[in-house]
């Protein structure tokens, strides 16, 4: 029997997000990465258009817009994000951080938390974004073509080793120890360096991103941490991928 995830008092709560190993990226060659990004987003949801500096109070978010993305703006945003000791050297090597957030209030609102350009080989670089939990906008964000176009603008502009997209109960559920790169989501990327995705069992989809890796959709309805038949179906994928060899972490 299919059970909703809306059946329950609480909503799960969803995210799409891109890892990749050490990568040593200046401001800028993050900055042309995070712009690209937010120019691919824009035609899959209204919500997905407009884009924000982070500032100390809601009430102003909106005099600080980030888009059309300027690359100069967006470099200086992230060299403001870089890791350093109080009063103490800076640690390049732990990347740069980029913090935004569409504008929205409540059942409006998206974030993304970017990580760039770190080489320490301690930390994944990662692009992070966050949906609402309850609202029409979530319904229309937690759809296989959106999320699908959100994990297909992060694999062109960022060229991850990994990517999700899906509830972070589900994650849980997965495997709840693992690091980035050895789960199954709703929607899964590859990169084509991780190796090549063997063909899989309906309804499960596969589709190319271009020249950079492929798209493992589990299904076309919602998945959720709440159906056993998703979370069956989940580690069964996630078996089939592991015997390929796709299911390693971005970082060892």
């Amino acid at each position: 029997m299919t059970v909703s995830s809306e059946a329950t008092a609480w909503p799960e709560t969803y995210y799409a997000g891109a890892y990749w190993g050490p990568r040593k990226e200046s401001p800028e060659e993050c900055a042309r990465r995070a712009a690209d990004f937010l120019n691919l987003l824009s035609p899959y949801d209204p919500l997905l258009t407009t884009w924000y500096k982070p500032t100390r109070s809601l009430k102003d978010v909106r005099k600080h817009p980030l888009m059309p993305p300027d690359v100069a703006t967006l470099a200086e945003l992230f060299r403001r994000g870089v890791n350093r000791e109080k009063g103490g050297p800076v640690f390049e090597d732990l990347g740069f951080r980029f913090l935004s957030g569409n504008g929205g209030l409540g059942t409006d609102s998206v974030h993304l938390n970017t990580v760039c350009g770190g080489y320490s080989g301690v930390n994944t670089n990662l692009c992070l974004m966050s949906f609402p939990s309850k609202g029409a906008p979530r319904e229309r964000l937690l759809s296989v073509p959106v999320l699908s176009g959100v994990l297909r603008s992060m694999a062109l502009a960022f060229d991850p080793d990994w990517a999700v997209a899906g509830s972070d109960e589900y994650r849980k559920l997965m495997n709840a120890d693992s690091t980035a790169g050895a789960f199954v989501g709703w929607v899964t990327y590859q990169s084509r360096r991780r190796g090549t995705v063997p063909p899989l069992p309906a309804p499960v989809r596969i589709e190319p991103v271009e020249d950079k890796g492929a798209l493992i959709i589990l299904a076309p309805e919602r998945i959720s941490a709440r159906n056993p038949e998703h979370v069956e179906q989940g580690h069964r994928i996630g078996a089939l991928l592991a015997k390929a060899g796709l299911m390693r972490p971005v970082m060892p």
